[in-house]
């Protein structure tokens, strides 16, 4: 409250919210920050790095295909470095930051993924998101995945007009909301954009791509796939889930991010040369923000050269991938539906007595990996999300193998819920 001159002004302080509530997460943040959240992982990216000085072995990097501490890439980046610096280019692509490195690496990422044409992103998340804004009116319609990444939804969050969310990869949901879709186009007459992802990161699940396009037969309607964890690793060439699944022709807008199987920062969207075109026009996100810088154009072109050329790579990827996931089942544990690289593990207990475990596991054991509990996942459920790289080994299996058996045995007999009792851990779990 405050009063201006004779008059009293109800309104509150606009920080008056957040002193009181912090958020689902943020809530969280005396105990967590550091350890469980914005931990500090030091040495050079890989497997083996460093955690609060202790040597960890580490399933939580994305760097699919060991392409981060690859010595052509470093040299590559650090020749660009030498040569450009960090700035160079300046400006926008539009007004004065548009090189020759930008179109080659525009030209053969849409090479790559078999679509006439691509166009460079500064981010993966701002970038798909202006997509999506761009792509459609206030009149148009937009139907996505309920599961679909944060990146997603806030695009869609951006649309004027009306979204649809069906069940998580179920195809009658789909066909459901396709058809309001349709009906409320026909009355508005706009058109629908349709938007999942090629592997959905958290669970490790392909969207079902191949079923979405065939109800194209049906329905009329444009289809937006967010393939960052599918690039690179799927697909017979690693063009990712669309060609895994026979049908990355059918993909209207293809998205990807560097930040996955290229180790690096950026992203691309790849699709006929009349839709990158108007996209380059009219995506806000790249016309008002400087252009990719030279350093990490030019890295990506020496990444995506060995993507291309060094199927080994993917390769020896899969091995670790079919390694840890069968012997996680052959173990009994339970890593749901995935058919990806990305791993998870469902175990049963509280948010309290997830930490405990994480805690041990780091400590003691000496293993690193992502923890995902509640309110991303519902209550009672810890999610152990591993993200096998080629640069892992098979001993590194067995290790973790080994850990996760004893770590289980002390969630189920009660060992982790009498230490967090102990300790009062409450997170309102």
């Amino acid at each position: 409250m405050h009063r201006l001159k004779d008059k009293v002004i109800m309104v509150k302080d606009l920080f008056e919210r957040i002193q009181s509530n912090k958020g689902p997460l943020g809530k969280w943040a005396s105990q967590a920050e550091g350890y469980f959240v914005f931990p500090k992982l030091e040495g050079e990216l890989g497997p083996r790095m460093t955690f609060h000085g202790k040597n960890i072995l580490n399933w939580s990097l994305n760097d699919y295909l060991g392409l981060a501490n690859h010595p052509e890439v470093r040299q590559a980046d650090a020749d660009a470095a030498i040569k450009y610096g960090a700035a160079y280019p300046m400006g926008a692509r539009m007004m004065s930051g548009h090189t020759d490195a930008h179109e080659q690496l525009e030209n053969e990422l849409a090479a790559f993924v078999q679509k006439e044409s691509a166009y460079l992103l500064n981010f993966g998340y701002q970038g798909i998101m202006s997509c999506i804004d761009a792509l459609v009116t206030k009149n148009d319609v937009i139907v996505y995945d309920v599961d679909a990444h944060a990146c997603i939804i806030d695009g869609v969050r951006l649309h004027m007009g009306k979204r649809y969310t069906y069940k998580h990869n179920d195809v009658e949901s789909m066909e459901k909301n396709l058809q309001r879709a349709t009906k409320l186009a026909e009355e508005t007459g706009g058109g629908i954009l349709f938007i999942t992802e090629g592997v959905f990161g958290m669970r490790g699940q392909q969207g079902k791509l191949k079923e979405i396009v065939e109800m194209k037969k049906k329905y009329n309607f444009r289809l937006l796939v967010d393939d960052a964890h599918g690039f690179g690793t799927l697909g017979k060439t690693g063009a990712g889930a669309g060609e895994e699944q026979g049908c990355q022709d059918e993909i209207d807008v293809y998205f990807s991010t560097f930040a996955k199987s290229m180790a690096s920062i950026g992203a691309f969207i790849a699709a006929d040369a009349t839709i990158i075109d108007y996209l380059k026009y009219n995506l806000r996100s790249q016309m008002f923000a400087k252009a990719l810088p030279m350093i990490q154009t030019v890295g990506a072109l020496k990444r995506l050269q060995l993507l291309r050329d060094n199927p080994g790579l993917k390769d020896k990827l899969w091995v670790n991938v079919n390694a840890l996931q069968s012997g996680l089942k052959a173990k009994g544990f339970n890593i749901g539906d995935t058919n990806t690289c990305v791993t998870p593990v469902y175990l049963e207990g509280s948010v309290p007595e997830a930490m405990v475990m994480v805690n041990d596991l780091r400590e003691n054991y000496g293993i690193f990996l992502s923890i995902v509990i509640y309110p991303v996942i519902p209550k009672g459920i810890i999610l152990l999300r591993m993200i096998p790289t080629s640069s892992h080994t098979i001993s590194d299996i067995h290790e973790t193998l080994t850990a996760f058996e004893i770590i289980r045995e002390k969630l189920v007999n009660g060992t982790y819920k009498k230490i967090a009792d102990a300790t009062k851990v409450d997170l309102d779990a």
